[in-house]
C-alpha cells in the first residue's frame, strides 16, 4: 500500500492506493502557509481516523500543481511515514504520450487522470475533472494525449457571480427540483448545475464530432459528482481515477531511488 497525494489549488486530497483499491482518506486546505509540522500532524490524523499506521506504507507519491507547496507536503509525508514521496514531472516514468504543443505545461492531475483512463477505460476519452476548474483531456483512440479545454470551475463562477453583482447571494452547489428556477436562489442552482451540464453536453458533442468518433466519457474531481449527472450523455463518475493514476506511475518508477 502507498500514500497517494494531489496538491491542487483548493485542497490536498490524499487517500491510499494498492492493486486492489485505492480511497480518499481525507481533503486538507491547500493553505501554503502551513508548515510540514502542521502537514504533518494533519496527515498523521487522517491515518489514524482511516484505520492506517505509519508501517502500512511502503511507498508515497505525490502529483502537484501548487510548487511551492510539492517540498512542504514530501517532507511532511516522510516525517509522518519515513518514505520520500516520488513527485509526478520531469524524469518521472508515466508511459503516456503527449501531444500537445508543449508537453511540459500539462498539468500533473492532468497527466495522472489520463494514464488511470487509459489503463481502465476503452480509447478514445473524453475526462472531466471538475476541480477548482472544470478540465476536460481528450485521449485518442491510440491512447494519445491530444489536447483539451480548461474553462472557469463552478465554484469559481458561483463565487465571481455573487462577487460581481450586488443583489445576487452566495450559494452552495445543488441542483434545484426544476431547471426553470421560480425563485432567485433556484435560479442561480440551475445556472450552476444545469448550466454546467449542458455545457459539458456541447463540448462532448463537438469534441467526438472532431474526433470522427464517439468515446468513452469519464468524470473525476470532487464537484462531478454534483453536476454530471444531470448530463444528458452518459458520463462515468470515477472518484478514485487519480489515485488510481498514481499508483500506476509510482509502479512504473519503484526501480528509482527517489521512491523510498
Amino acid at each position: 500500500m502507498i500514500l497517494a497525494v494531489d496538491i491542487g489549488n483548493s485542497s490536498v486530497i490524499i487517500g491510499y492506493a494498492d492493486d486492489n483499491s485505492q480511497q480518499i482518506i481525507g481533503r486538507l486546505a491547500a493553505a501554503r502557509h502551513k508548515t510540514e509540522d502542521e502537514y504533518a500532524v494533519d496527515l498523521l490524523r487522517l491515518m489514524e481516523l482511516s484505520g492506517l499506521q505509519p508501517a502500512d506504507i511502503k511507498g508515497a507519491i505525490v502529483a502537484s500543481v501548487v510548487p511551492p507547496m510539492s517540498e512542504t507536503i514530501r517532507t511532511a509525508i516522510r516525517k509522518v511515514t519515513g518514505k520520500k514521496p516520488l513527485l509526478v514531472g520531469p524524469g518521472v516514468k508515466t508511459g503516456l504520450n503527449i501531444l500537445i504543443d508543449n508537453p511540459g505545461q500539462l498539468g500533473s492531475g492532468l497527466v495522472v487522470n489520463a494514464v488511470a483512463a487509459i489503463e481502465k477505460y476503452p480509447k478514445p476519452l473524453i475526462v472531466i475533472d471538475m476541480s477548482t476548474a472544470t478540465v476536460i483531456s481528450v485521449i485518442d483512440r491510440e491512447g494519445r494525449y491530444i489536447g483539451g479545454m480548461i474553462c472557469p470551475g463552478v465554484m469559481i463562477s458561483l463565487e465571481a457571480l455573487a462577487a460581481g453583482t450586488s443583489q445576487l447571494p452566495r450559494i452552495g452547489l445543488e441542483a434545484p427540483e426544476k431547471v426553470v428556477g421560480p425563485n432567485t436562489v433556484d435560479a442561480i442552482k440551475s445556472g450552476a448545475v444545469y448550466g454546467s451540464a449542458a455545457m459539458i453536453d456541447g463540448l462532448i458533442d463537438q469534441i467526438e464530432e472532431e474526433l470522427g468518433e464517439e468515446a468513452t466519457l469519464v468524470s473525476t474531481g470532487r464537484l462531478s459528482g454534483y453536476v454530471t449527472s444531470y448530463c444528458r450523455r452518459k458520463v462515468v463518475y470515477d472518484e478514485s481515477l487519480l489515485l488510481r493514476g498514481l499508483w500506476l506511475i509510482w509502479k512504473k518508477n519503484q526501480q528509482k531511488g527517489d521512491t523510498v
